[in-house]
């Protein structure tokens, strides 16, 4: 039955995070893998979402309200000014909004930047629409954008620059100045920006979040996509939207409405009372996320990571493996499930080695790639694992005792 497959279908074999998960799931491991809330979403968001069933809006329904209200936000958080009667598309989560806007703006050949580690939703979409991802790595420990490896990236087939700020799976969040290179960049080789700004409200410290649309010359090439899921802790509820240009928003809307008709009717209707929310709940966000983050990463240092940057943003703390540790992140994860029942991500999910690299003063194909990369040093990709702490202090609580029972003498997990 397999020859009946698209080639599509073909290209898309299960990762070793999802073997993991299954091992997790037998093991009912603790998970800090999977980037969703543990505990309850607010009371009166829920109550909104029961009122609307129980009023029946339970059929396929467009809720223009809502897209008053994004526009609302986005003038309020971002200043920029956009018709919502035009310029948004409601969706059914951020991932189907990215999903249309790839399906909306890519052609095949085009070539589409991303920042590596990556979130691995991005690559596929990108090449279900023919496109083809170039992979601009951020430089570790502090993930730090090189401006020249950058702007090298660039060809006559470059289409898009992907940005994910907050950063998942490093918590980084963008500076002005790599901002502004990017803005820059775009605007000079006149290509689009798409954004995941899923984290915009999960900022940490005195970092803040700001769009990339906010900078001169960018609203008109930047499509933002954005969702209620992190921030009201509401992934399942899959309510997200574009905001963009409105040829390329109307787009959009014609690719949704072609695969999911609608976002679910009673959940847009509760949306509305979430995108209503005081400032003050933005800021108890911040400050409840912040002590969960800290948490995390004494726990994790307890138990011998090494923690070289503090997120900045987001919901994951990426550690690298302890010193002595000879294991791959693979292998690590599959034994701390095992061991610890503890359920984390390994980082070679996110990193990626095989698309064109920058070397020089041009971009190479694919097929200059190997000896390239076999003079630089790649073996920091096998020594990431992501954790997720966006959880109750109780799963924090109990993922710490059962890694602190398997520490030793030299204060390191010992999973042997």
């Amino acid at each position: 039955m397999e020859g009946r497959l698209s080639r599509a279908a073909l290209a898309l074999k299960p990762s070793q995070i999802q073997e993991l998960s299954l091992l997790a799931q037998r093991s009912n491991a603790i998970n800090l893998a999977e980037g969703f809330p543990d505990f309850p979403a607010p009371p009166e968001l829920k109550q909104a979402a029961v009122d609307a069933i129980n009023s029946d809006y339970n059929q396929y329904r467009h809720v223009q309200e809502l897209c008053d209200y994004v526009a609302r936000r986005a003038k309020e958080i971002h200043s920029i000014v956009v018709d919502p009667l035009t310029d948004i598309a409601i969706c059914c989560g951020q991932t189907e909004a990215f999903a249309a806007t790839i399906f909306a703006t890519i052609n095949h050949g085009d070539e589409v930047l991303l920042f590596d580690p990556a979130y691995e939703t991005y690559e596929t979409c990108i090449a279900l629409a023919g496109g083809v991802p170039i992979y601009v790595e951020l430089d570790p420990p502090m993930w730090t954008l090189d401006i020249k490896r950058f702007r090298e990236s660039f060809t006559s087939r470059t289409k898009a620059v992907v940005l994910n700020s907050p950063h998942n799976p490093t918590g980084k969040v963008f500076t002005i100045d790599e901002m502004t290179a990017i803005a820059g960049a775009c605007c000079d080789m006149d290509c689009l920006a798409i954004t995941d700004e899923v984290y915009e409200h999960v900022t940490f410290d005195t970092e803040k979040h700001f769009s990339l649309a906010t900078l001169p010359g960018m609203q008109n090439r930047t499509i933002i996509t954005s969702s209620l899921s992190k921030t009201f802790s509401v992934t399942g509820w899959r309510i997200g939207w574009a905001i963009a240009p409105a040829v390329i928003a109307s787009a959009i809307k014609n690719i949704h409405i072609k695969l999911t008709d609608s976002a679910p009717a009673p959940f847009q209707e509760a949306a509305l009372t979430a995108l209503r929310s005081p400032p003050g709940f933005f800021e108890a966000l911040r400050t409840d996320y912040q002590k969960r983050r800290d948490y995390a990463v004494k726990m994790l240092a307890e138990v011998g990571f090494k923690v070289h940057f503090k997120p900045q943003g987001a919901f994951f703390i990426f550690a690298e493996l302890p010193e002595n540790c000879v294991l791959s992140d693979v292998e690590f994860v599959a034994k701390l499930i095992m061991r610890a029942g503890v359920a984390a991500v390994p980082g070679c999910g996110f990193f990626h080695t095989g698309s064109r690299i920058c070397n020089g003063t041009h971009s190479e194909s694919s097929s200059m790639r190997g000896s390239l990369e076999s003079q630089r040093d790649l073996s920091y990709k096998k020594r990431y694992v992501r954790f997720a702490f966006c959880k109750s202090k109780a799963t924090l609580d109990a993922a710490a005792g059962k890694m602190n029972e398997l520490v030793n003498k030299e204060g390191c997990l010992n999973l042997d």
